[in-house]
């Protein structure tokens, strides 16, 4: 078996990490009982490693019970788990917060398995789907784009493209933030307090691994027409100078008529769908440069249109007023009640992804994947217990085979016209894609903040309008969805749970969690 080493060299901690913790010599060495261990990012994957390893593997998710996969950022303690780990499995597709994905690649020993489950579940049949948003606002979406790899500059997974807003041309100030699952604000852009070249725009910079995309927030102070100058850079390796990418000026008509902005004559309105500023990291698009990259219909690819920022004018409309939020960690916009216009953010939390739709398992045949590269992994690493391992396994497959035929059943019970998902996270299209339901999306760009009147409204009529008669929300962000369980009950519109990235202390399994979900349907929408 290949077993882990008594002891692991200081060196090979990643820096950033170890500099914070004070250095190996606060590393308390786990105990070796003689099992393989095993990390796990998340507590769904440590669930099926647990299931084929049984007690000859010892597993540990860096990600705690009722933690956000998309948010969470890695410990001194999931350092050392990863530094002594047998074997590591993730997600990847972009589910993991970049840092703990950064951590892994940068601590786990070269000569142990690494093993981003998404992306070689295709080997084992696994259904994979584009991740397609359904457009519930009537404002467009922007967020910030990565296309491409980079693999000609070096880049890998763990690298970073930095986007920078650089300086500004406008009436009032402009705050570009995100706000993450739990409620709190990160703010990527603010122009109140200016543009420092002089730290490299550190505090105005946004940070993407490749290929990848986030949703945000823009809220502007005043009416007016406003330019955002950006840059863009690559950091391949930290040791690494950054490779310019390029810089761009993107130009918001904020309350006024877009097609009258000074210099912009026929210039292209953008003013619906999702858009992202773009930086192709390959080339393949405009050399050298930022662009837009934007889809009318909302995250179909067949959709999907270039746009040169100098031909292109960015629609803030007055429908976009509403208030700063009485929410104290939300200044950075204003004084609370104060009218701003805003592109709000389109999904609740950090929600950096690619193009693919990281959320496999909510399809159990997706799971079975999972569940056979675990089993071949653990063969590998530890073949005098294959057969325990295969066993295992085989046990396991034949209960997500029953799993399987259970969601499909009880879901199909649901009238056709009753299947109808509207949720605030956009975690189910596998689900929605393998057993028949209508992903309706969110109901609310942001749960998380209290929403103005004109926001309420519009939320109200959503629900209205889509005629459904359960909303879902996920155990560990119901409390931070007060405005949108209080509108719900005001409309006699139930609010079941649904389990998407985590479990509770109620649901502790793989099973459990389809489970519960099959039957939450079932029960609501049937």
């Amino acid at each position: 078996m290949r077993r882990r080493s008594g002891v692991r060299r200081c060196a090979a901690l990643a820096v950033v990490l170890a500099v914070t913790a004070g250095g190996c010599g606060r590393l308390a060495t786990p105990p070796d009982d003689g099992r393989v261990s095993v990390v796990t990012t998340t507590g769904i994957l440590a669930d099926l490693a647990r299931q084929v390893g049984g007690e000859l593997v010892d597993v540990e998710s860096l990600v705690p019970e009722g933690g956000d996969p998309h948010s969470h950022e890695p410990t001194l303690r999931d350092v050392r788990d990863i530094v002594y780990a047998d074997a590591a499995f993730s997600n990847y597709l972009m589910l993991e917060e970049q840092n703990l994905i950064r951590a892994l690649d940068a601590n786990l020993p070269e000569d142990v398995p690494n093993v981003p489950l998404a992306e070689r579940a295709a080997r084992y049949a696994a259904e994979i789907i584009p991740l397609v948003e359904n457009v519930n606002l009537d404002t467009i979406w922007l967020g910030l784009r990565v296309r491409g790899t980079g693999a000609e500059l070096g880049a890998t997974r763990s690298s970073e493209v930095r986007l920078a807003a650089t300086g500004l041309d406008g009436p009032g100030e402009l705050v570009g933030y995100l706000t993450e699952t739990f409620g709190e604000p990160a703010v990527f852009f603010d122009s109140s307090d200016g543009f420092d070249a002089g730290d490299g725009y550190a505090d105005d910079t946004a940070t993407l691994p490749p290929d990848a995309h986030t949703h945000m927030s823009w809220a502007f102070t005043e009416p007016g027409i406003y330019r955002l100058d950006m840059t863009a850079q690559a950091v391949p390796t930290p040791q690494d100078r950054p490779v310019p990418l390029g810089e761009t000026t993107i130009t918001f008509a904020v309350g006024v008529d877009p097609h009258t902005v000074p210099g912009m004559d026929g210039a292209t309105v953008l003013d619906a769908g999702h858009a992202d500023i773009a930086v192709d990291l390959d080339g393949a698009e405009p050399a050298g440069g930022l662009y837009l990259y934007a889809d009318p219909e909302g995250g179909r690819h067949a959709h999907q249109e270039v746009h040169s920022p100098t031909e292109t004018v960015i629609e803030v409309p007055n429908k976009a007023i509403t208030e700063v939020p009485g929410d104290p960690r939300f200044r950075m916009l204003g004084r609370a009640g104060e009218e701003i216009h805003q592109l709000p953010q389109a999904v609740l939390g950090r929600h950096v992804h690619g193009e693919i739709d990281p959320h496999l398992w909510q399809n159990v045949r997706n799971a079975m994947a999972y569940v056979k590269i675990i089993r071949d992994t653990l063969t590998e690493i530890d073949p005098e217990n294959a057969a325990t391992y295969r066993a295992n396994a085989a046990h396991y497959l034949e209960e997500l085979e029953d799993l399987d035929t259970y969601v499909a059943a009880t879901i199909a019970e649901i009238p056709a016209s009753r299947r109808y998902l509207v949720t605030t996270h956009d975690a189910f299209g596998y689900l929605g894609e393998a057993y028949g339901l209508d992903i309706a999306g969110f109901v609310t760009p942001n749960p998380a903040t209290e929403p103005s009147m004109a926001e309420r409204r519009r939320l109200g009529e959503a629900i209205d309008n889509l005629s459904v008669p359960a909303v879902f929300l996920e155990p560990n962000l119901r409390s931070r969805s007060s405005t949108l369980t209080q509108i719900a009950e005001e409309r006699g519109v139930a609010i079941c749970p649904i389990y998407g990235d985590a479990f509770d202390e109620e649901v502790t399994s793989y099973v459990a969690m389809m489970r519960a979900n099959a039957d939450s349907l079932r029960d609501c929408l049937g």
